[in-house]
This record gives structure tokens, C-alpha cells and sequence, in this order.
């Protein structure tokens, strides 16, 4: 039997919190790649954040030793991988780097959005599937149902489905044989012009970046000078070997193996995730097709809740990049809040991690302006402009038209929770909506509807409504026709520009409402009122007053005549009225955050 033959590249694919990271834990104990004693629960899952979650964020990847039934020992190369909708863009180069998947469904849950997601990702790559029934052990774990589902929703063979339980390790065996039996081993000849895939990379600040490699065709050795395809730089490789959760140096990779590989490349923005490596001295004809760049789709600035770690949130930034290439990150400035950074995310989930990350390993606590879409503004002299932040909307009389993003949602709902689903979808501008009934009582309704209204709220609202069986999954469609307008935040008749927000026409006056009342809540009182709007352009659309403190000024008149009380009002109101021209309103920096949070949660 040939070297390659005894290669499975394999990756696990589901819905967040269906058990990847647990399977990947038990192949990892019953291969011998940790010893009892250095064992951890979600060991492949590094940052302290997704082991307290019990998420994924980023792919990691394992080598491993399997001795099966017939004696033949395999080599398995495991590529644990993120379930949330925000991190498919991990999935999908994991998946381009093996030939088999593991596709798990929860017993008690079912096929839910992201699993069908990630079941095309994979047929995209033409991968052999091996469908996987997990947490058998629950009390609510409906087996046959599962199957049902597995043959119904995925159009797998629900008898090759294998139930285990990854948590008490039963059946774990009978998934390792079930690999080497059903997915297929890697092709390639290690004669052949080098291409290998760089499916991640992170940095190591002593080695610089590492990068995962996935050999295609040819083969690498240390000392060997490379060239990056897409970038075109070249580096002399230092050294290569397996990831066997520590790295295991090696003096060769050859084609179908997946390994690591260092040149002392200083910082992650020198290379790109996807791209070719190839010899200098022979190179391929080609980079590896198929590879699509991560792109941001939602915008915020990040400021720091005190102006005087501007410097250690640049320096955080810098140091956050390095091992996150999707992060992208602009300076911003902000009258009310001094300077920051419009950084672009790939959603809300990668937003709040990244928030929570310059949190704990920085320490610094940030306020966030109200996350926004990209939208796309044709002006009356013909250009086109792409706007993301409220403070470089253009004056409303230039705007010929406004397009926003529309994505094509993907809903899976229990079939008692249909219309109330149809409803959330409508009070989001949902445009066209479509209904696939799954298996029995399941039901995936399909609409197409605008990113930005994805932003507030949705999910949890979805979560709430459907008791938490509700799942969304969604991709991009194309830029449409929208009214969307800019609100400007008024405290005492000032512009406060950390709060405008840029929304659509027909939500702009319950937004502004929700806005002001907050501010009227989180301001203190000063000694004279202030008025807190919402407005488009010089139209008022919301209001909200804080109302004065008031010293009582008739407390020294007892009885006598009602004219002397109110000639000391008269005198308190004209001394109001002088105070509030020359007054200005301290907005304290818990005003902005209570706003914000309150919307995005």
C-alpha cells in the first residue's frame, strides 16, 4: 500500500454547539495524539473565549496515528472548524484542503441551518461526506427522527449515519473505521511542480507567522526558496513538519500530506490565507483555483472609554491582526468621543469576540458606534460612492439613489413556530419569502431581505420566538434599491456624531425613539432643560426632554400675597432661560454605551 493511501485529510463540519469540538477531543484520545495527563476538554480550541463559550472561532488542525481492525496503520489529518454563520469563511478553506467530511447532526435537535450551509460548501468541493448522529446519550435524542431528517434535509444515506455519543465516547471507533473505509485517500504526484494551499496561519512571536499548509502536488523541503503566487514575495523555508497538537519537525512534506511551514515571514498581512506556495526554481503553471478572500459586511468604530489609551488600542489592533486577517481596521475620529477606528467585520458574533478579546488580553474597555452595512450612493454628477459611516453621507440633495446589500436567509423552524417566523421576517423588510417543507414538522423558509436588518436584533429575537430551535444561516445576494436615510442625535440642538445612524426610512422614527429615550435616561439633569432629538436633515422625527433641577425659590415665603411667589418664579425661569444659551451638556461616556447596547442586543 502507498504512502498516499494511508493518508486521510477529513474536517468536521455542523452547527454551532452540535459537538465538533468534543468528537475532535474523543479521535484525539483514542489516536494517542495527548497523554491523559496533558488532556483538556475542547483541546484544538486555544483562546480562553471559545473554551468559556463553547465555540469555535478558528480552525485548528491535528496530525494523528490510527492503527485500524485490519492492522494497517493511517495517517489522519483532522481539521476542526467553526459552526457559526460568521466563520464560514474558515469552513470553506478547511474544506478545500481535505477530501472527506465528518457531518454531524444533533440526536435532539436535527438538521439545522448551518449543517445544510456547510452540506453545499461541501458538495461544492466534491467531498465524500460521512453523516455522524451525536449526543445519543440525552434524554430528548430521537435517533430515527435524526436519520429521517439526514435522508430528508441532506439527501444522505441515513444508514451509513453512525450515533455516537462523542461526550461518554461511545461509538467513537466505529467513526475512525468508518473514515478509513469511506473517504477517500489524497491524490497527487510528489514528482510534480509544487502547489500547496495555505489554509491558515498564525503567529508565533518568537518564529514569526506559521503557516498551515495543505501539499497539493510536488514536494517541500527545508532551505527550499518559495514563492507566495498571489502576493509573488519569496522566502527560504526554515523549517516544515506535522501539527501534532505540539509541532513535529520533519525534513520533508510531499504531495497529499498537510503540515506546517515557516519561512520568518514578520507579520500576517505579508501573506494571504488561500494563496499558492510554489518553488522559485520550478514553479507551477497556476495557483490553487477556488480560493475566495474573507469580506467584512458590518462596520463599527471602536473608541476607547478613556481618550488616553488611544496608543495601547493602536498597539492591541496590531497585535489582534496578526492572528485574525479577516479584522480590517481604519483610523476614525469622532467629535464626541475623540479618536478611534472604523474597523469591518464579518458579523455581529466576530464583532462582539473581537470587542471581548481587546477586553480581556488588553484590558481596555471600548464604546462601539451602531454597526452598519456598506451601502452603495449614486450622486447626481454621475459618481458612485461607497458609504459605510454616518459621517461621510453626502448631503442629501447630491443622492440620486442608495443601494443596500440583500442576503438570502435561510431559516429552519419547527412547524408550531411558522408564523410568527413569517411575521419576523416581514417586520424586517423581508422582500420575497419562500417555504420548503423537511422532514416531518420541519419547515425552512427562505427570504430574501437587507443585511442591515439582520444587525438588530434578529437573531435573538429569532431564538426567543422559536424557544431556541429556530437556525439561520445566510449568503449574499446583490446591491438593491433602498430609501435610506442619515438621523442626526440632537443633545441641546448640537449634532452628536458617535451617535447618527444611517437606517431605512420607514424604521428611522421608532430607532430615533428608542435613542432618545436612553439619553434621557442616562444623562443626568443639569440646572436648565435639555432637549434631546432625533432629526433627517432639518425635519424633527423624535423628542425627548430632561427637565431642569430647580432650587424652590418660594420656600421663604410663608402666606403673604401670591404676586411675591410669583415674581421669584418669574426671576428663576429668566435665570433658565440665560443658563441654557450659554450652558453645554456633558454627555458621560455610560450614555453612549447604554444607547448602543441596548440596540444591538
Amino acid at each position: 500500500m502507498s504512502m498516499l493511501e494511508t493518508i486521510r485529510n477529513f474536517c468536521i463540519i455542523a452547527h454551532i454547539d452540535h459537538g465538533k469540538s468534543t468528537l475532535a477531543d474523543r479521535i484525539i484520545q483514542v489516536c494517542g495524539g495527548v497523554s491523559d495527563r496533558d488532556f483538556r476538554d475542547q483541546i484544538l480550541d486555544s483562546m480562553e473565549l471559545e473554551r468559556e463559550r463553547g465555540i469555535t472561532i478558528k480552525s485548528n488542525t491535528c496530525t494523528l496515528d490510527y492503527t485500524a481492525l485490519d492492522g494497517t496503520t493511517y495517517t489522519l489529518n483532522l481539521i476542526d472548524t467553526p459552526g457559526h454563520v460568521d466563520f464560514s469563511h474558515e469552513v470553506r478553506r478547511s474544506l478545500m484542503s481535505c477530501e472527506g467530511a465528518l457531518i454531524i447532526v444533533d440526536a435532539s435537535q436535527g438538521v439545522e441551518a448551518q449543517t445544510v450551509a456547510n452540506l453545499y460548501l461541501a458538495m461544492e468541493h466534491d467531498l465524500e461526506l460521512l453523516p455522524v448522529i451525536n449526543k445519543i446519550d440525552l434524554p430528548a435524542a430521537d435517533v430515527e427522527r435524526a436519520r429521517e431528517e439526514i435522508d430528508e434535509d441532506l439527501g444522505l444515506d441515513p444508514f451509513e449515519a453512525i450515533p455516537i455519543s462523542a461526550k461518554d465516547g461511545i461509538g467513537i471507533e466505529e467513526v475512525l473505521e468508518g473514515l478509513v473505509a469511506k473517504l477517500p485517500p489524497p491524490e497527487g504526484d510528489p514528482e510534480a511542480p509544487l502547489q500547496a494551499l495555505i489554509f491558515d496561519a498564525y503567529y508565533d512571536k518568537y518564529r514569526g507567522v506559521i503557516c498551515m499548509c495543505r501539499v497539493m502536488q510536488g514536494s517541500l523541503k527545508p532551505g527550499d526558496r518559495v514563492r507566495f503566487m498571489h502576493t509573488g514575495k519569496s522566502y527560504a523555508v526554515d523549517e516544515l513538519g506535522f501539527h501534532r497538537l505540539e509541532l513535529d519537525k520533519r525534513k520533508q512534506l510531499s504531495a497529499g500530506q498537510v503540515g506546517y511551514v515557516i519561512c520568518g515571514i514578520k507579520t500576517i498581512q505579508d501573506i494571504e490565507v488561500g494563496d499558492t506556495i510554489t518553488l522559485e526554481s520550478a514553479p507551477a503553471d497556476e495557483p490553487i483555483p477556488g480560493y475566495q478572500p474573507a469580506k467584512p459586511v458590518v462596520f463599527s468604530s471602536l473608541y476607547p472609554m478613556a481618550t488616553d489609551e488611544y496608543a495601547e488600542l493602536t498597539k492591541a489592533l496590531e497585535k489582534l491582526s496578526i492572528n485574525d486577517a479577516a479584522l480590517t481596521y481604519s483610523k476614525d475620529t469622532s467629535a464626541a468621543l475623540g479618536f478611534g477606528f472604523r474597523c469591518g467585520f464579518l458579523g455581529l458574533l466576530h464583532l462582539d469576540v473581537v470587542q471581548e478579546r481587546l477586553n480581556r488580553e488588553f484590558d481596555i474597555s471600548l464604546i462601539l458606534s451602531a454597526p452598519s452595512v456598506l451601502y452603495r450612493i449614486g450622486l447626481h454628477n454621475g459618481e458612485t460612492i461607497d458609504v459605510d459611516n454616518p459621517s461621510y453621507w453626502p448631503d442629501p440633495t447630491d443622492i440620486k439613489n442608495v443601494t443596500e446589500p440583500y442576503i438570502k436567509a435561510s431559516i429552519m423552524t419547527p412547524e408550531t413556530y411558522m408564523g410568527v417566523v413569517m411575521e419576523l421576517c416581514r417586520d424586517h423588510r423581508a422582500a420575497t419569502l419562500g417555504m420548503n417543507y423537511l422532514a416531518v414538522g420541519r419547515v425552512e423558509v427562505v427570504a430574501e431581505m437587507p443585511l442591515g436588518e439582520v444587525l438588530f436584533a434578529f437573531y435573538d429575537r429569532l431564538k426567543t420566538i422559536t424557544r431556541g430551535y429556530g437556525s439561520f444561516d445566510w449568503e449574499e445576494l446583490d446591491y438593491r434599491d433602498s430609501d435610506i436615510v442619515k438621523v442626526d442625535i440632537l443633545v441641546n440642538r448640537e449634532r452628536v456624531d458617535a451617535l447618527a445612524y444611517l437606517v431605512h426610512r420607514d424604521k428611522a422614527r421608532t430607532r430615533a425613539l428608542h435613542y432618545v429615550e436612553q439619553l434621557a435616561d442616562s444623562i443626568p439633569r443639569h440646572q436648565f432643560k435639555i432637549p434631546i432629538q432625533g432629526a433627517i436633515g432639518g425635519s424633527i422625527i423624535a423628542r425627548s426632554n430632561i427637565n431642569a433641577l430647580r432650587k424652590d425659590v418660594t420656600a421663604k415665603c410663608y402666606g403673604g400675597d401670591i404676586s411675591r411667589k410669583r415674581k421669584l418664579l418669574e426671576k428663576q425661569k429668566k435665570g433658565k432661560k440665560r443658563m441654557k444659551l450659554v450652558g453645554s451638556v456633558e454627555i458621560p461616556q455610560e450614555a453612549f454605551v447604554a444607547v448602543l447596547r441596548t440596540d444591538t442586543d
